[in-house]
């Protein structure tokens, strides 16, 4: 079970029933996926602030995530946050043509899938990440 707290900074068409059913059935698909995850809906401006800050990067970026238990420090129930820029993602789902909904339900599971511990640093890596990733979204959407 996976329980998302919104916050939005933003305005975004998405919303918090869908966001919820995403995380929902991401947490369904994957076992790993449970506990309380926070999710922040950003701007440009303070998506390429965490982007420099955080990753060295200075544009702004569709998705972040931050676990909680990266370090292994914390073993609580929550996940970490995930900030989503729906600035970035607009201009990304025209780009791949697909809706607005489908780009942002894609890179909240992308975030989802970070927070346990998947990766796309390596072409193994990736294949396994982006088929769990597109399986949840094809099934959310």
């Amino acid at each position: 079970m996976i329980t998302a707290s919104i916050t939005r900074l933003v305005k975004t068409p998405v919303t918090a029933r869908h966001i919820n059913k995403v995380a929902t059935t991401a947490s369904r698909a994957e076992a790993k996926i449970h506990g309380a995850v926070d999710i922040i809906l950003v701007g440009r401006e303070r998506m390429r602030r965490l982007n420099k800050q955080f990753r060295g990067l200075n544009r702004p970026t569709d998705v972040l995530s931050f676990a909680w238990n990266e370090d292994k420090a914390y073993r609580g129930n929550n996940l970490g946050e995930i900030y989503l820029c729906p600035a970035v993602l607009l201009p990304q789902a025209k780009k791949w043509k697909v809706s607005f909904r489908e780009e942002f339900s894609r890179m909240l599971v992308h975030g989802l899938l970070h927070l346990v511990g998947y990766d796309h640093d390596s072409e193994k890596k990736a294949n396994v990440m982006f088929a769990l990733q597109e399986k949840i979204v094809k099934t959310s959407v």
